[in-house]
């Protein structure tokens, strides 16, 4: 496997590692109970041309085979979330790419029960200090729906710039949606995004 890969990370209660074929339960109740609440933001596939047969979507173990594998050519880094030993979520860091451009994107989702309590910052955080610090990576890159407010909270909470919209950028719920493309370039956080988040989180509140 790659340099990068396969890796655990941990901040306090926070832990991303390997998606793994035996997380195929809890995996699967998590996505369950938050079907309609992550309905909205998850990719779908296009409707087939006419004529051709549409695709299946994958099985757990298949879509854990696939990602491992690109994990393994270094293209992919598949986390799950952990908090307090719960499987809560999903974090990826997907379309790594080198030579002249050094660069990824970050896709995530979380449960319900515990979205808005700094999670995904936390995790978001570990995986761009990877990025950056371990693999040698310069530009990370995070494409969100306009409407997905909580998402796009935990980008702007760690500083990620909004570089603009991506007309009808990706399948989701049935159509092509709009995206807010938000990015961090490694001369950005120099003292390393965790430390970022840890000031952001320790700062007291604004008063007015």
């Amino acid at each position: 496997m790659s340099a990068g890969w396969p890796v655990e990370l941990t901040e306090g209660d926070v832990v991303l590692r390997p998606i793994r074929a035996r997380d195929q339960r809890a995996w699967q109740e998590v996505s369950r109970r938050n079907r309609d609440w992550l309905r909205r933001w998850e990719a779908t596939v296009p409707p087939p041309p006419a004529g051709r047969g549409g695709v299946a979507r994958p099985s757990y173990r298949q879509m854990v085979r696939y990602l491992r594998g690109e994990a393994s050519a270094g293209r992919m880094l598949p986390f799950v979330v952990l908090f307090r030993g719960r499987l809560v979520g999903q974090l990826t860091v997907g379309g790594i790419t080198w030579g002249s451009m050094c660069s990824a994107n970050v896709g995530y989702w979380i449960d319900e029960e515990v979205a808005g309590h700094g999670i995904m910052p936390t995790a978001v955080a570990l995986a761009v200090d990877h990025c950056f610090r371990t693999l040698g990576l310069h530009r990370i890159e995070v494409c969100i729906r306009p409407e997905n407010r909580p998402s796009r909270r935990v980008v702007e909470k760690l500083g990620f710039r909004e570089e603009g919209m991506r007309p009808r950028y990706l399948h989701i719920d049935g159509d092509w949606r709009d995206h807010l493309v938000y990015a961090l370039t490694a001369e950005e956080v120099p003292e390393g995004m965790l430390a970022r988040w840890r000031s952001v989180r320790s700062a007291p509140p604004r008063t007015n």
